[in-house]
């Protein structure tokens, strides 16, 4: 892994820090991802919307790995990539599910 130079909030570094724990091949939830936050800060909980606008921050999206984090029920969103290069990116590392859907109103080109 090169050294990496992070720019952004404190806030979304922490969420950035937490994508690159993502294994390869594997995937989380914007839920889980705000409920370790909240844990760590001292929090009964966090918005996982909130988590979502720090992972469409990420400026390095193929080193950082924002496209294994999905919606609790499935959904694949939020990957400014596009839906076609999330899923792609998925089925390539083998981490693609057959419960992932594309929503009707995403938050994604």
């Amino acid at each position: 892994m090169p050294r990496l130079h992070m720019i952004g909030s404190p806030f979304q570094i922490s969420v950035w820090n937490i994508l690159l724990k993502i294994p390869y091949g594997d995937t989380t939830t914007y839920g889980k991802i705000a409920a370790e936050l909240a844990k760590e800060r001292g929090l009964t909980r966090m918005s996982a919307q909130t988590v979502g606008g720090a992972v469409g921050h990420n400026e390095i999206s193929i080193i950082v790995p924002c496209h294994r984090v999905v919606g609790t029920n499935g959904s694949l969103t939020g990957y400014a990539g596009g839906i076609d290069k999330k899923t792609a990116l998925l089925k390539l590392e083998g981490a693609y599910k057959n419960e992932f859907f594309v929503p009707k109103h995403s938050t994604a080109p």
